[in-house]
């Protein structure tokens, strides 16, 4: 279980290929405190160490990874949203996330404001998965409240903190987003479709 709050920004450096999987190595200033198959969320997706070299580790994903998040577009240098699973005890800063992407989304308006942004993503609504207004939604990896829920979009506001901390400083439009819907919105996301049966 992990909470939402990035804890480093990790750099790519190296990705290899092997058959259906993809073997990831990222640097980072966490890399001496982790170990080999301790959890990892990478822009909201778990994935485990499986090796550690000096400031880089590696983790591995397989193909049900890639196909359901952004991890397959990944490239050298790109910085991904990194945490580690939380402890049993401490304190719960952002809310609960599985690091289980749900889907993925497109940000299609970045507006700048005094002092913060807000960025609008666009969803496809066919998995069912919804919003709720002024509840969690986690992107890619980062804990942040909902404004504007639609049924196919929503949008966050960033200050200026987490702009700097996480990946968002590096969002253009068309970039693609990992969510992990609430597990409230979930939960009555699967109410509404049982009820529509």
């Amino acid at each position: 279980m992990f909470t939402g709050i990035i804890e480093d920004m990790g750099i790519v450096t190296n990705l290899r290929e092997e058959q259906d999987n993809l073997h990831i190595t990222v640097k980072s200033a966490l890399t001496n405190e982790l170990k080999i198959d301790q959890s990892v969320a990478h822009n909201g997706v778990c994935l485990t160490v499986v090796n550690i070299k000096n400031d880089q580790y590696t983790v591995t994903a397989i193909k049900e990874t890639l196909d359901k998040t952004n991890l397959k577009s990944l490239k050298i240098n790109d910085k991904v949203n990194l945490e580690r699973a939380m402890k049993l005890g401490d304190r719960l800063d952002g809310h609960i996330v599985q690091g289980h992407v749900d889907q993925t989304a497109v940000c299609t308006n970045i507006e700048q404001q005094n002092g913060s942004w807000v960025f609008t993503f666009k969803y496809d609504p066919k998995l069912n998965n919804i919003t709720i207004e002024k509840g969690s939604i986690t992107v890619n990896g980062t804990s942040l409240t909902v404004v504007n829920s639609q049924k196919d979009s929503f949008s966050v506001a960033i200050i200026p903190y987490t702009y700097e901390h996480t990946n968002f400083n590096t969002f253009k439009i068309g970039a693609e987003v990992n969510l992990e819907f609430d597990v409230l919105g979930k939960y009555v996301s699967r109410l509404l479709e049982l009820k529509s049966n």
